[in-house]
């Protein structure tokens, strides 16, 4: 089983708010931090310095999706955000990003297990496959 963690976040949102969101996301879902084989994102936040510390301090590789490889997913979302969608292209950064990583790792049907979760700066949503 593969475990994948999607994150969104806004532009400066700072490590602490990542991971705290992250953490509090795995503890209400029962789920061990060492579950988690690798984070996703969009390309546009390849370079967002809280992101790249996040998987720094959680030792874990970062990919990042385009929003026309995010689109697809669309109809598997949980909340389909338009603020989402005029910053970005695609309406949910997190959900679309774990589904599509998961689905890439595994080369087969993701799920999602944790649907997206929201703090002021930044979302999580964790997806699995076999």
């Amino acid at each position: 089983m593969t475990w994948v963690v999607g994150m969104g976040c806004q532009r400066g949102c700072d490590v602490h708010t990542l991971l705290g969101l992250f953490d509090a996301a795995l503890a209400e879902g029962g789920i061990e931090r060492q579950r988690i084989s690798a984070l996703a994102s969009i390309d546009r936040k390849r370079d967002e310095p809280g992101l790249l510390a996040l998987a720094q301090v959680l030792n874990l590789p970062l990919q990042c999706f385009s929003a026309t490889q995010l689109a697809v997913f669309e109809p598997r979302l949980s909340h389909k955000s338009e603020l989402a969608f005029a910053h970005t292209g695609c309406y949910g950064v997190a959900e679309s990003a774990a589904l599509a990583l998961a689905e890439q790792l595994c080369h087969g049907p993701a799920r999602l297990l944790i649907t997206r979760k929201k703090v002021a700066q930044a979302t999580f949503a964790l997806a699995c496959a076999d």
